[in-house]
């Protein structure tokens, strides 16, 4: 009898606190400052955003922590929302991640990676697609050996991303000669057109990620204990890191400076800490972090398709679900959500694409929210490993701050709604034709 191949419950905590530090902080923490600072139009404001987003993040965090521990299987939110709501729902919310939201978020962290490394070595700018196909190749390849070197190149990139972070947090409190808090940005008044509000939504952006550890579920050792100490330890680490990075910045340039510098404000703050050499260590560690987030992107997101296919949910079902003898790793799911994602770099904005799905992502994000009292109501007698503190007020939290996103996004990129909305749409046709082929093929 042959043996049946499974994935392999591998990942400890450090691997899975290492996947969910490592799949936020990418390049958004060295370039946000300016943005968030503009929209808020002072330090004191523009540093509370920060810890407002994060606090919002954290209560998303240690709700879906209580649903995660209730179902630990490989797929996340897709899981989540089939056994809640549904094979419909939890279908859509699968496509939409699989088909544009996971292969553009690698399309554009891979473009972002070839920019920098063109800028770094000095390169002709043709070379930019070639890299960025390279880089993401490299990593996926990487990806079809065992979870374990996955998680091992997770660990060691998120070590070294918080090189710089570390750098940054220290030289700004102990050698900063402003106060990081009271500063006005007067000219971002009239330039940044937002207000706080806005500025709070651009950091919930830049702390989005943490859910993916969710997909690896079926790979991580007792994870109806470690799945949720990983997110809500990640996400904490994560909220400090980006609070005090802010705080570092603030403490050694004025508002007006990094209203200026814009995006180049973080390296400009390298380079007036440690000069020249430290504007190119800096971009070291920024290429590291990319690294690190397209990894982790890499690792989860084909986890997704794998368990959709398994349920025989997705034409070529059957190979989509194969999973290799020796490394047990969704070789087709891969190598299918990178084939994806090369198409995306060479046709397409992925950076674009990544943002007219967030809106179907907070879709997802409220219902599963949402899911967790209709748990409770229905199931109250469903084991709960872990439970949310403060019941009902966080997990009340988390969908306030959900709604939050999904109201901006209508007010300020409707067209970009309206497009994400067609992108699930398609999908039902899909899922009906695949249902109806699965019973025919029963018969």
């Amino acid at each position: 009898m042959k043996k049946q191949v499974t994935l392999k419950r591998t990942l400890g905590l450090w691997s899975s606190l290492a996947l969910v530090i490592g799949t936020v902080i990418g390049s958004g923490i060295f370039f946000k400052q300016a943005s968030v600072l503009d929209y808020s139009h002072s330090t004191t404001m523009a540093l509370f955003a920060w810890l407002l987003g994060g606090l919002l993040t954290l209560a998303s965090g240690l709700t879906i922590a209580e649903i995660g521990a209730q179902m630990p299987h490989t797929g996340g939110l897709y899981v989540y929302m089939e056994k809640i709501y549904g094979k419909l729902w939890g279908f859509l919310s699968g496509w939409m991640q699989i088909i544009i939201y996971g292969p553009a978020m690698i399309a554009a962290l891979g473009s972002y990676l070839a920019i920098l490394l063109v800028a770094f070595f000095d390169l002709p700018a043709s070379w930019q697609h070639p890299l960025a196909i390279f880089s993401v190749m490299l990593i996926t390849l990487f990806n079809l050996l065992s979870n374990r070197y996955g998680a091992a190149f997770q660990i060691i990139t998120t070590i070294g991303k918080f090189i710089p972070i570390i750098a940054i947090i220290i030289f700004g409190l102990f050698f900063g000669d402003h106060n990081a808090l009271g500063q006005v940005a007067s000219q971002a008044s009239t330039s940044a057109g937002g207000n706080f509000g806005v500025a709070i939504l651009a950091t919930l952006f830049a702390y989005d990620g943490w859910i993916l550890i969710a997909n690896m579920g079926g790979e991580i050792k007792t994870p109806q204990k470690l799945l949720p100490l990983a997110i809500i330890w990640g996400l904490v680490v994560v909220l400090l890191a980006y609070v005090l990075v802010t705080w570092g910045v603030f403490s050694v340039m004025s508002a007006s400076q990094i209203h200026h510098f814009a995006e180049n404000t973080t390296p400009h703050f390298a380079t007036i800490a440690f000069g020249d050499l430290g504007g190119k260590l800096l971009n070291i560690g920024i290429i590291i972090s990319i690294a690190g987030c397209l990894n982790g992107k890499v690792m989860s997101f084909p986890r997704i398709m794998y368990a959709m296919a398994k349920n025989n949910e997705l034409p070529f079902s059957k190979q989509l679900s194969y999973l290799n003898a020796k490394t047990h790793s969704p070789v087709f799911a891969i190598l299918t959500i990178f084939a994806i994602a090369v198409l995306m770099i060479l046709t397409v904005d992925a950076d674009r694409l990544t943002e007219l799905c967030i809106f179907t992502v907070y879709c997802f994000y409220v219902m599963a929210f949402f899911g967790l009292f209709k748990l409770r109501l229905l199931r109250p007698r469903l084991p709960r490993p872990f439970s949310v503190p403060l019941y009902p007020w966080i997990p009340l939290i988390a969908i306030g701050g959900a709604i939050f996103v999904l109201i901006s996004e209508i007010i300020f990129d409707t067209q970009g709604v309206f497009v994400s909305l067609v992108i699930v749409i398609v999908g039902i046709p899909i899922y009906f034709y695949k249902h109806k082929f699965n019973r025919l093929d029963k018969l």
